[in-house]
């Protein structure tokens, strides 16, 4: 299951933009959470821990507790505006979650045994359809990946999601059941060479 990130934060009592951006001169993020049925929660952030978080893999599928004056608030990161020239974070929305939250969330896709796959050892490509998958799942049973075994495909083989073994109560929200997840594609080199002779062939004069 997937790690739960721990980071500080403070209460800030006023709302609007002129208060954000008093957080923001201080040098804090101002963030919110909101979400199981009570009241928002107006908060601030310390840019460094939270750059920290942010940038492990799969932030958005993570667990974040943020401890507000030794309270614990479980959530999830919901929302990151940043700023459009600085690139650096402005706000940010946390969805506060019980056990038993059900949440969509965005998994991320683990291909491993790249050196077991015939087909990749021939010159094949990895055709990867989804990166992510979007799933349903409570807040404590979010997956860290879904991985996918490469072991013994072949060109033209593709893994569909009914293959892919899943923990207890977490589902795709995706309406087919059965969607392609992967595929291995011919060589690239060879599909160019196929390409470039029909194009060849398309110019040369037919013979009277």
């Amino acid at each position: 299951m997937t790690e739960t990130v721990t980071i500080s934060a403070q209460r800030r009592i006023a709302a609007g933009k002129g208060p954000a951006r008093a957080i923001r001169r201080a040098g804090r993020i101002p963030a919110v959470i909101y979400g199981d049925h009570k009241e928002p929660l107006r908060i601030s952030l310390d840019p460094r821990e939270f750059n920290k978080a942010l940038h492990k893999a799969g932030f958005f599928a993570k667990l974040l507790d943020l401890v507000i004056d030794d309270e614990v608030h479980h959530t999830v990161p919901r929302d990151v505006q940043f700023h459009p020239v600085t690139d650096v974070p402005i706000h940010v929305d946390f969805l506060r979650v019980g056990a038993k939250t059900r949440l969509h969330i965005a998994v991320p896709v683990l291909f491993i045994n790249h050196d077991k796959s015939v087909g990749l050892k021939r010159g094949g490509v990895l055709n990867v359809v989804y990166h992510e998958i979007e799933m349903i799942c409570a807040a404590d049973s979010i997956p860290d990946h879904i991985t996918v075994d490469l072991s013994g495909l072949d060109i033209g083989d593709s893994v569909h999601m009914g293959a892919i073994a899943l923990p207890d109560g977490v589902k795709p929200t995706h309406a087919a059941s059965d969607f392609t997840v992967a595929s291995i594609a011919p060589p690239t080199v060879s599909r160019e060479e196929e390409a470039a002779a029909a194009t060849a062939a398309a110019a040369t004069p037919a013979k009277k």
